[in-house]
């Protein structure tokens, strides 16, 4: 059994292929678009690697990949605290204790090598609203972006010594039915009709504003808890651009207070209703076509809430009910989506678990993320709770 790092044609081909070995025979698992994951670990596209970098590598055994694992960090987003904290992720590995160590030892030692005291995963080397925790409970088809595993990885963690540093809940709503809270709607409806309060959704023709006023919000709303990581402008330009073809403008909202952004909320269709039809995660021609027909014959009749946010002195206003009101007016045009994702919400924000309860929607599953001290007797805190 050898490790081999991945940086040519065939590797990253092998890198990419393993998945699909893996899950055949689950019809859970969809494949995620290959030029995603790719423009990940391409330095020209990730900020990250202005004062990051990050490392691929594979297990082999007797010709036959075994698993893949990779290793990042960003020294601009290290968390504050005792801990200098790296991370890895994208890790795929068939159920093999030994191949999955190799994999761990790997990324821990390369890690160690950098300076750090310990990893975090799995997670992605950049923003948090994709590829992001061990999936570990509610074993359904994911939505986009969302992370699914076999039940068995969570074995493979915890035997090399990974704890729980957070849990990360996920919500389903429908957002049609008539059966949503009373009190829910009458918040709602009075808070649409407060004076000074405008809703205003995305134009792409106003990206540049809208980009400026998500991430004043952003800053706002959570600049002061103690492991804010800010998003960097050109990650964001980068994301918009990429899901283009995706993003429905009438799915992201901006709430302002007089000419005051104070609030903001992001909502993509699910593609993996799609992209589970493509099998390979390659867009090829084929591919293409075939998305662009499955995208216009209506094939996502569900979507995935990204990020919302609202900054601290307009919290507990309503403000949440507002923009839900506005957006059951664009479901109920577009009545082929039945139901909306609510992901993720960390155990460490109670206020945000309360919101997703009191609209009415329904516990789905768990993701988590998990934490590896690189000095085995030191004591292990999870991440605090947000007051």
């Amino acid at each position: 059994m050898e490790i081999i790092q991945v940086g040519d044609k065939k590797t990253i081909a092998a890198f990419h292929e393993l998945p699909i070995l893996i899950y055949k025979n689950d019809r859970n698992w969809v494949p995620p678009l290959r030029i995603m994951i790719e423009n990940i670990f391409e330095p020209q596209k990730n900020t990250g690697f202005q004062q990051g970098d990050a490392r691929r590598w594979l297990v082999i055994d007797q010709g036959k990949t075994l698993g893949r694992i990779a290793a990042f960090y960003d020294r601009s987003k290290i968390e504050e605290g005792s801990e200098q904290v790296g991370y890895i992720g994208f890790f795929e590995c068939f159920e093999n204790d030994e191949a999955a160590r190799l994999l761990f030892d790997t990324a821990r030692n390369w890690l160690e090598s950098e300076g750090f005291t310990a990893m975090d995963g799995p997670v992605n080397f950049g923003e948090n609203f994709f590829y992001w925790g061990l999936l570990v409970e509610g074993f359904q088809q994911q939505g986009f972006g969302m992370q699914y595993n076999p039940t068995y990885y969570k074995q493979l963690f915890a035997k090399y010594g990974f704890q729980t540093y957070y849990q990360q809940f996920s919500f389903h709503l429908d957002i049609t039915s008539p059966d949503l809270p009373d009190r829910f709607w009458k918040i709602a409806e009075w808070v649409a009709k407060k004076k000074d309060f405008h809703y205003k959704t995305f134009s792409f023709k106003e990206k540049d504003r809208y980009i400026d006023d998500f991430l004043t919000i952003h800053q706002n709303a959570w600049g002061k808890h103690t492991n804010y990581k800010p998003i960097d402008r050109k990650d964001l330009q980068t994301l918009i651009k990429e899901a283009k073809m995706l993003i429905e403008e009438e799915f992201i909202w901006y709430v302002y207070y007089k000419e005051e952004p104070i609030a903001f909320f992001m909502m993509i269709p699910d593609m993996n209703q799609i992209l589970k039809h493509l099998k390979s995660g390659k867009l090829n021609l084929i591919n293409i076509l075939k998305l662009l027909y499955l995208k216009k014959t209506k094939t996502m009749t569900r979507c995935r809430v990204l990020v919302m946010g609202v900054i601290p002195k307009f919290q507990g206003t309503g403000i949440e009910s507002g923009i839900f009101w506005q957006l059951r007016k664009v479901m109920l045009k577009k009545s082929w989506y039945k139901e909306v994702e609510l992901s993720w919400v960390g155990d460490f924000n109670p206020k945000m678990i309360k919101l997703f309860d009191s609209v009415g929607s329904k516990y789905a599953k768990t993701h988590e993320t998990l934490r590896y001290l690189f000095e085995r007797n030191k004591p292990f805190e999870r991440l605090p709770i947000i007051e």
